[in-house]
């Protein structure tokens, strides 16, 4: 059994965030992380952010990973990264257990923040179980980690953020996209991705869903149709691609298995991707000295998982000790900059999810 002051689960941005602010109070931080690559999904993200300064806007996600990894080195709390760590239970006791580059450990700390981070959500369609038929961030692993074009010509399934922004870069990579498609009204990321690929010829059909991918050995065709107003479809309305790709990319879900074996309190909120746990203005979970951050705590921008980093990582210094006039003026400016984050028209469903979840919004 290893004691360890604080316990960080996850090294995307907001874990990262949290063990900058914690190891900056003075805490000693272990951080384990089930990759290879410390970054979370700002490894595979080759666009620059949006947002403010403080959150590295005009700065490409696999810049920020490694911007937020090399300022963790000569902080006053040691930070100790392991990755190949899979956690693997998270106990009654507080005792959590992971598998660490093939060995079995045990850990005893005494606060934890779970920054696990969202699986991605699929599509039921008759033949969706085809080579060829991937997730967005499936992708974009081929693609942006290793070099490899998952095939010649695209069907996107959805136009959000991710669906979008992936179209975009599989059009630089010099794979056609045949259409994007998506079952709402109205495109669900912002304009300006979904303007870059309009001017390149690719069709955004709204109301739109995949009915059925065709094909002998991989994805070779593919049907589509249009949908009602009672999302039904709509008779003649189908539509046929040759594409040996289906990419789907219909949303998140926060991933929270470890929560659930904490005896974290959870809510389903549809709003933030499905159960995310409850908890109060310092992330904190109802399981005292647990803390969460990042899209584990409900979907949104990485430039909020990192602001949640931080107010978590402070939050959980103060407890452990670490109280300083810092701390205190650090946490409300975050509080601030969250604040801000969510203040636009288009943040009004975050700002209800985060206020049922009991969050300061």
């Amino acid at each position: 059994m290893i004691s360890v002051p604080l316990l960080i689960i996850g090294a995307g941005p907001a874990g990262l965030c949290a063990a900058y602010r914690a190891a900056e109070a003075g805490v000693d931080v272990l951080i384990l992380e089930r990759a290879q690559k410390l970054g979370g999904q700002l490894v595979k993200q080759t666009h620059k952010f949006f947002g403010s300064e403080k959150q590295f806007a005009s700065t490409r996600g696999i810049e920020i990973a490694k911007i937020l990894t090399d300022r963790l080195e000569g902080l006053p709390g040691r930070v100790e990264l392991q990755t190949d760590a899979t956690v693997l239970g998270f106990y009654e006791d507080g005792v959590v257990t992971a598998e660490v580059r093939g060995k079995f450990m045990k850990y005893h700390p005494e606060c934890c923040i779970v920054a696990t981070g969202a699986s991605e959500k699929t599509l039921a369609f008759a033949g969706n179980d085809l080579p060829g038929v991937y997730g967005a961030g499936a992708v974009q692993t081929l693609m942006n980690e290793y070099g490899v074009r998952p095939g010649n010509r695209v069907l996107m399934i959805g136009a959000g953020n991710i669906g979008l922004i992936v179209s975009y870069q599989l059009l630089q990579a010099g794979v056609k996209v045949a259409a994007v498609l998506d079952a709402a009204d109205e495109i669900g990321g912002y304009l300006v991705h979904a303007s870059k690929i309009r001017r390149a010829g690719v069709p955004i059909l709204t109301r739109h869903t995949v009915e059925r991918a065709y094909g002998d050995e991989r994805v070779e065709h593919a049907i589509i149709h249009a949908l009602d107003d009672e999302w039904k479809k709509i008779p003649g309305s189908e539509q046929q691609f040759d594409v040996d790709v289906i990419c789907v990319a219909v949303g998140l879900s926060p991933l929270t298995d470890l929560l659930w074996q904490a005896g974290v309190d959870m809510k389903y909120i549809g709003a933030l991707g499905g159960y995310v746990p409850l908890r109060d203005a310092d992330m904190m979970t109802s399981v005292k000295g647990l803390y969460i951050a990042g899209d584990v705590a409900g979907i949104e921008e990485a430039s909020s998982a990192m602001v949640e980093g931080e107010i978590a990582g402070i939050a959980a210094a103060l407890r452990l000790g670490f109280i300083t006039e810092k701390n205190e003026i650090l946490k409300k400016d975050c509080l601030n900059q969250l604040r801000q984050l969510r203040a636009g028209p288009g943040s009004e469903k975050i700002r209800t999810g985060m206020a049922l979840a009991g969050a300061y919004v």
